[in-house]
């Protein structure tokens, strides 16, 4: 079923999708009932392998998910068709770029409309769930790659979601001043608000415990736990990053959690007991080159 909500907010008449639609018919449609329990696991005694035996392949659904023939994005089933060539490389990890609902049909992911919802060109959600449960049953664990510095900025119901904001900025889901400020838009989450973090606390469990995702990159932490651009700390986005881990450690501490802070922060790694972020590691800016280097050179 398809639904949205109707805000009545003075004599404006609001039509809205839902901030935790689990799907949408596309980025500018309306949200559609997903029911999570529904879907039969067939890998349910699937262990991730250690974490020092780890290799990781990241992917793009949209081009990594194409089959011969295509010309339009790839998708969660042509990324299933290619599960058998990643293993013979000896691939026990796939990291998924982001999938949530995007504008148009065409990104790597990083302009997240509806966090919630599965990206419509990619597939549904049960047809995620397929693939990750194929995954599982080739001993291939899964990660997904989460955006929370900013969101959208196009196609995005939450904009002044209830009708409110400071002149030229979001509303209720986000910063209304400059702090709002990103690289991407004026759209960085209002990390001070107890409803936003926690909104944001219940996106991770959802990947993490309705798709069963083993674990998440978190994108560009140092533009949540600071402006970024002048160095002053957003010591709510600090706070919520801490959280994220405390969550994770608390239920589900074998799934893997990564920063993609590239500041080379020592803290982001220490242990919550620290007095750090708690992540059990993250990427680093300095390894890529020379890598590179190495593996043309060899080529």
């Amino acid at each position: 079923d398809g639904y949205q909500w109707v805000i009545l907010n003075g004599t404006d008449t609001l039509w809205k999708n839902d901030p935790r639609a689990r799907q949408l018919t596309n980025s500018s449609g309306h949200s559609i009932i997903v029911d999570h329990d529904s879907y039969e696991w067939s890998a349910d005694s699937y262990t991730p392998p250690s974490w020092n035996e780890m290799v990781i392949y990241e992917t793009h659904v949209g081009t990594f998910g194409l089959e011969e023939g295509d010309d339009v994005p790839g998708d969660f089933n042509g990324t299933l068709a290619h599960l058998d060539y990643l293993q013979s490389l000896g691939v026990n990890v796939i990291q998924l770029m982001p999938l949530c609902e995007f504008p148009g049909d065409i990104s790597w992911g990083y302009n997240p409309s509806y966090p919630f919802s599965v990206e419509s060109v990619y597939g549904t959600p049960e047809e995620l769930k397929n693939l990750v449960d194929a995954c599982h049953q080739r001993n291939i664990a899964v990660f997904i790659d989460l955006v929370y510095n900013h969101l959208g900025p196009n196609d995005m119901d939450l904009w002044q979601f209830d009708g409110w904001s400071e002149p030229g900025y979001g509303g209720i889901y986000f910063y209304n001043d400059y702090r709002a400020y990103t690289p991407w838009g004026n759209t960085r989450p209002d990390f001070g608000r107890e409803e936003v973090r926690d909104y944001l606390r219940d996106n991770l469990k959802m990947w993490l415990n309705d798709y069963r995702f083993d674990g998440v990159r978190i994108d560009g932490t140092r533009w949540i736990r600071t402006l970024g651009t002048s160095g002053e700390e957003i010591v709510e986005g600090w706070n919520l990053l801490r959280s994220f881990n405390e969550d994770v450690n608390s239920t589900t501490p074998w799934k893997l959690m990564v920063s993609e802070d590239m500041d080379s922060n020592p803290w982001i790694t220490k242990s919550l007991g620290e007095g750090g972020a708690g992540f059990d590691t993250q990427w680093d800016p300095w390894f890529v080159h020379p890598m590179r280097e190495a593996m043309v050179a060899a080529a």
